[in-house]
Parts: structure tokens; C-alpha cells; sequence
């Protein structure tokens, strides 16, 4: 397995999403608890440092001296600290950073109330509580009259920012440290859960490759139990047609062999009687004559059939027989043509030395099926290629008729297929170009078909020129 597809596989994905769901719970969590505790921690010291700073601000202002003048505005800054702003009116007293982080809007709402107001503030990365109360003064009976005089001052929140810092880290920390334990957890779901998954993996290879009584014995109640149990009824199902199926094919074949067998006797004894009314039809009359030329002509299709049934019976059955000889292969197809007076039909092209070990009587067949098919139902001209490489030799036929049509093409090498569905009665049986492929592969080649540029259907037969053969696959 390549890392790609092991990446793309359920074991990656689980273990992916298991891992990410963990860390995004932990991570969550983690934040959320970091969350509460920041904001706990800033409003405990913001709490802490205002009610200081409120209790320094009661404590002094009754001390002071209303309406105040520069040098009590002074002393109040001083009591209160450094980073201390004191108006009054148009005079103040200022010290430290706390008059550039004072804002307006802080300034209005200390004017506006009676209360003490805090404004958080981010100057050049440094953290600051900005805090601002009037100074109001309390008479005897209770009564509160502000004085006039405005107090702020700025706190510097870098310390509890490092805290807030270590609180996020943590939280970030905890969330890592899930993750292994996340991939573990991960790992357990994913072999309990994937080990059935592949049981049924390996059974449905088995399956596959033909051991139809491969199952998988389920295990507990789940899904992916009754799954198993499904796959197992569907193979079950499986392998009963198949058996039926293969029963009836051997029935058949042997059907078709022995009924071929017993045909060789009788029909033998006609043909020779069809020899006899052939010689004598010329003396019949023309209404007898064409009667004995149609049944000779019938009986002659008849003992091809039966002959094609037999050779088919012996390809299915194993047994028939490939005799080997070094073969000059261009000789033998210009013999083959020659033999059924097709030398001036078809432009034959040759190559120089070009032999190969064959049976030179199965090589007849295939190539008087391909040159007698293009023949019938091509177009001339028919023009047979013989070439060879170091490896195989070709045998090319081509014709220049309307080719085969795309529906054509998939069963051109099926038993009894007839393109045109209309020509039941045509001298071919329908199995020669079936028989050819089966001798093609009977010498480790194969046969091909296709249609050429122009128009015309092309049959390459490719053959090995060693001794290598190839086993011939059957169903």
C-alpha cells in the first residue's frame, strides 16, 4: 500500500477524525476554563487596585482645604501616587504617564457622575487600568457635593497579563498533551471497529478471485455484524447459481459433443450420397436439379456446422491438440489462400524470414476464417499482412467494407453472433471467428479486432515465435 492510499484510507481517516475531535474538545475546554480564570484574575486585581485607590481618595479629601489651590492640588497628587492626574477646573497637577493614557470619554463620564470609573488601555504593548473618580465631600447630615476636583490615575497590568500568558499556555499545553492519548484511544476504536471491515475485505477477495465458499463468521450484534451476515447470504446465493450455472454449461457442452459425435456417422453417409447426386445432377430435370443443388448445398453447411460443434466441444473440453512445427508463416497463408482460389481476391504483403513455431493446420483455420469473413462481408480490396518482430509474428487482414459497427465490436468473437441479425441462412455458422480467437490463444497469442481510418474492419492475429505458450483460460 502506497503512503497515498494508506492516507486516504477509513484507518487514517478514523484515526484523523478521532484525534482532531479530541484535541478540539480538549482545546475547547482547556480555553474555556483559561477564559474564565483570565477574566477572574483581571477583575480580582482591577477590583483590588480601585478599592485602594478609592480608600486613598476618602482618606485624603477631607483633609483638603475647598475651594482648592495649585499646592493642594499637588498635595493630593503626591498622596496618591505616582501616574496621578488631579483637576480642577482649568488647573491640574500631573506627574508620570497618567495624563497622555487619560481619554476623553473617561474624562465625560467622570464629570457626569458621582462614581468611580476604569478604562483597560494598550499603549506601545503595555497593559494599563485607567481609573477616575470625582472627589465628592460629605456633610455631617450625609448630604454629597462634588467638589469639583477630578482624581485619575493609570496602573500598570503587566504582571497580570503574565499570568493571563501562562493561563493560555497551560491551556495549549493540556490540549497537546491529549493528543497522544487521543491517537491511542484512536487506535483501540479503529481495530475494533476496522477488523471486521477487513474480514470482510478478505472475503470478498476470495470471492473475487473464485473461492465461492469463502465467508466471514460474524461477530456480536452490530451493523457491521448484520452486514457480515448479509455478505455471507449474498455469497451463499452466489455460489449456488454459479453451480447451477456451471452444471448447466457441462450439460450443455456435453450436449452439444455428444450430439455432434452422433451426427459424424449419419451425416459422412450423406455427404456421399450428395457426392453421387452431384455428379448425376447434370441429366435432371431444372425443377430436380436445383432441388439436389439446395440440398447439397444445405448438407455441405450442415457438415460445417457439425465439424465447427466438434472443434468448439474440444476447446471447452481441454483436448484438442496443438502440433508444433517450425513454419515458414508467409508460405503457409499464400498455401491457405490458395488452396480456396482467393490468391487474385486478396493482395497478400510479406516480410523476409519470417517463420515461427505453430500448428500450420490450426494457422489455416484462423487465417481462412479472417480472409473468408472480410470476403463476405467487406469490401475489396482485402489485403493480408504478414510481419514478424523478434518475439511474435502478425498476420494482418483488412478489408475496405463499412467496418464494424460499436455495438458490433464487443461480440465480434462471441459463439453464434451474427451482426446482421437477418442473415440466418449465410453459409457461416457463426463460430469461425470464436474458433480462430481459440486457436490464436491455443499458441499463447491472441486475436484482435478493430476498425481502420477510411472505413474497413482490421483482424490482427499476433502469434509467439518461440515455444512459450499460454494456458487457455475457460470458464
Amino acid at each position: 500500500m502506497t503512503r497515498w492510499s494508506w492516507s486516504r484510507g477509513l484507518r487514517a481517516r478514523l484515526l484523523a477524525a478521532f484525534a482532531l475531535v479530541t484535541m478540539a474538545g480538549a482545546g475547547a475546554a482547556a480555553w474555556s476554563g483559561a477564559g474564565s480564570a483570565r477574566a477572574a484574575l483581571v477583575e480580582a486585581h482591577e477590583h483590588q487596585v480601585t478599592t485602594s485607590f478609592a480608600d486613598q481618595v476618602r482618606a485624603v479629601a477631607p483633609t483638603l482645604s475647598y475651594p482648592p489651590d495649585q499646592a493642594t492640588l499637588d498635595r493630593l497628587r503626591t498622596a496618591l501616587g505616582a501616574g496621578t492626574v488631579v483637576t480642577y477646573g482649568s488647573a491640574r497637577s500631573a506627574a508620570g504617564p497618567g495624563p497622555d493614557l487619560v481619554s476623553a470619554e473617561l474624562r465625560g463620564a467622570v464629570r457626569e457622575g458621582d462614581r468611580l470609573v476604569t478604562q483597560r488601555v494598550l499603549d506601545a504593548g503595555t497593559p494599563w487600568l485607567v481609573i477616575g473618580t470625582p472627589v465628592v465631600l460629605t456633610a455631617p447630615d450625609g448630604t454629597r457635593t462634588p467638589s469639583g476636583v477630578e482624581v485619575y490615575t493609570v496602573r500598570d497590568l503587566t504582571v497580570v497579563q503574565e499570568q493571563v500568558d501562562r493561563l493560555a499556555r497551560s491551556a495549549l499545553a493540556t490540549a497537546a498533551f491529549a493528543l497522544p492519548l487521543a491517537i491511542v484511544l484512536a487506535l483501540l476504536a479503529a481495530r475494533t471497529v476496522l477488523r471486521p471491515v477487513r474480514d470482510l475485505r478478505d472475503t470478498a477477495r476470495r470471492l473475487a478471485a473464485g473461492d465461492l465458499g469463502a465467508r466471514t463468521p460474524p461477530r456480536g450484534v452490530d451493523e457491521l455484524a448484520q452486514l457480515t451476515v448479509t455478505i455471507n447470504e449474498m455469497a451463499q446465493a452466489v455460489q449456488t447459481s454459479m453451480t447451477a450455472m456451471h452444471g448447466m454449461q457441462s450439460d450443455a457442452r456435453r450436449f452439444v459433443a455428444d450430439v455432434s459425435h452422433e451426427l459424424r456417422t449419419p451425416l459422412s453417409t450423406l455427404t456421399a450420397v450428395m457426392e453421387v447426386l452431384a455428379d448425376t445432377s447434370a441429366d435432371m430435370e431444372p425443377d430436380a436439379r436445383e432441388s439436389a443443388e439446395l440440398a447439397i448445398t444445405e448438407t455441405r453447411r450442415l457438415v460445417r456446422l457439425v465439424e465447427d460443434l466438434m472443434e468448439v466441444s474440444r476447446f471447452d473440453a481441454g483436448s484438442a491438440p496443438l502440433r508444433l512445427e517450425q513454419t515458414d508463416v508467409p508460405r503457409a497463408v499464400r498455401d491457405s489462400l490458395a488452396a480456396r482460389g482467393w490468391l487474385d481476391e486478396v493482395d497478400l504483403v510479406t516480410g523476409e524470414d519470417v517463420g515461427a513455431l505453430v500448428d500450420p493446420r490450426r494457422l489455416d483455420v484462423v487465417v481462412a476464417n479472417l480472409v473468408a469473413n472480410a470476403l463476405r462481408h467487406g469490401a475489396p480490396p482485402v489485403l493480408v499482412e504478414v510481419s514478424a518482430t523478434d518475439a511474435e509474428v502478425t498476420v494482418e487482414v483488412t478489408d475496405h467494407g463499412p467496418g464494424l459497427p460499436p455495438e458490433v465490436l464487443p461480440h465480434v468473437f462471441d459463439r453464434f453472433f451474427k451482426a446482421d441479425a437477418a442473415r440466418v441462412r449465410t453459409p457461416g455458422s457463426g463460430l469461425g471467428l470464436a474458433i480462430a480467437r481459440e486457436n490464436a490463444r491455443l499458441h499463447g497469442g491472441d486475436l484482435t479486432a478493430d476498425d481502420v481510418a477510411g472505413g474497413g474492419a482490421r483482424f490482427v492475429l499476433r502469434l509467439p515465435r518461440g515455444t512459450a505458450r499460454r494456458d487457455l483460460e475457460r470458464s
